[in-house]
């Protein structure tokens, strides 16, 4: 006997609108890292910010990049401990203080971003917005319509589509 249980965050609208925005972004980084791996990248979705953001701004301090892409810097400081071995970014003191650590991509992290840009990004921010085509209304009513439209087709599924 399967029962349908209630989604109580879901319900409780506005008083649990943090746990439901987490629990979106939590779908979508590991719909986006399906996605990521279909086209052969084994990185963690969530260091490509990071990449993009060195990519687009050049190199950065640890504070920077931190508030470049919006996360706390411990966050920013152990993605950086496999971006590093990975070989896709390089660090060094600033010239202007020897104290501050600069990160900038390597040659691979400059290669890695390049097919990126061809072969992922694009289809990835494809697909999401059109996961996002149908919210309309109020924002609870946006986020419900956001979940199901992840959950009746992911990400994955969309990118398949939209490349037939």
């Amino acid at each position: 006997m399967h029962m349908d249980i209630e989604d109580v965050v879901r319900e409780l609208g506005h008083l649990s609108l943090g746990t439901r925005l987490k629990r979106i972004g939590e779908t979508l980084q590991a719909q986006t890292q399906e996605v990521l791996a279909a086209r052969g990248f084994e990185q963690p979705a969530a260091w490509f910010p990071l990449l993009a953001a060195l990519d687009r701004l050049g190199a950065l301090s640890v504070g920077e990049l931190s508030q470049a892409v919006g996360v706390s810097q411990p966050v920013v400081t152990r993605s950086l401990r496999g971006l590093e071995d990975d070989g896709l970014v390089e660090s060094g003191t600033a010239e202007e203080d020897r104290r501050v650590r600069r990160i900038a991509l390597s040659r691979k992290g400059r290669g890695l971003v390049q097919r990126s840009k061809d072969r992922a990004w694009p289809v990835i921010e494809a697909a999401v917005a059109e996961a996002c085509i149908g919210l309309r209304g109020d924002l609870l009513a946006q986020l419900a319509a956001l979940e199901d439209a992840l959950a009746e087709q992911p990400l994955a599924e969309r990118v398949r589509r939209q490349q037939a």
